[in-house]
């Protein structure tokens, strides 16, 4: 008792004050945060599945697509700012799609192969980044290993109620 009593000492010559603004912040951030995103949930569940389109033989799909967060951009009306996490197993690619708006995607695991239509066929690693502009065909977006995982953020701003992805047909 007398330990934990001592270990408390320091903050009791403290001001209370900010600790606890601190505290009340984080929780209602929390809650704000928890709102958001079932929100967020709500209104993009349909851009996650062509994503997971390609599945293994165990029926499950080595890739994994996380909504991060998705807002309506109120500086900008009629847009909304959607951010995910892109995950490939080993070996794994999303088929050839187009997005509904500009997309920024940065890497941060393992190595990501991508190419768009007219463009050349690239590898970026962790901390590189690439732009998608809306519209144009993603002809390669995959794991470059087949014996590691990759994963990557993607960053989507389109209007409001637009179908983020839209794989093509062969």
């Amino acid at each position: 008792m007398r330990i934990a009593i001592a270990a408390l000492a320091p903050f009791t010559e403290r001001d209370w004050h900010p600790l606890s603004l601190a505290v009340v912040t984080g929780f209602a951030c929390a809650i704000g945060i928890a709102k958001t995103i079932a929100l967020a949930m709500s209104a993009t569940t349909a851009f996650p599945a062509p994503l997971c389109a390609e599945m293994s033989s165990s029926g499950t799909s080595p890739n994994k697509v996380e909504v991060i967060s998705s807002h309506a951009l109120p500086n900008v009306p009629g847009k909304r700012v959607t951010v995910v996490r892109v995950s490939y197993g080993p070996g794994g690619f999303t088929p050839p799609h187009r997005h509904g708006g500009s997309v920024t995607a940065y890497i941060t695991k393992g190595q990501v192969r991508s190419q768009l239509s007219g463009g050349p066929l690239e590898t970026f690693e962790v901390g590189q980044s690439f732009f998608e502009p809306p519209g144009a065909t993603h002809l390669v977006s995959a794991n470059a290993s087949n014996t590691e995982p990759a994963e990557l953020i993607a960053v989507f701003v389109a209007d409001e109620g637009a179908e983020l992805t839209t794989l093509l047909e062969p």
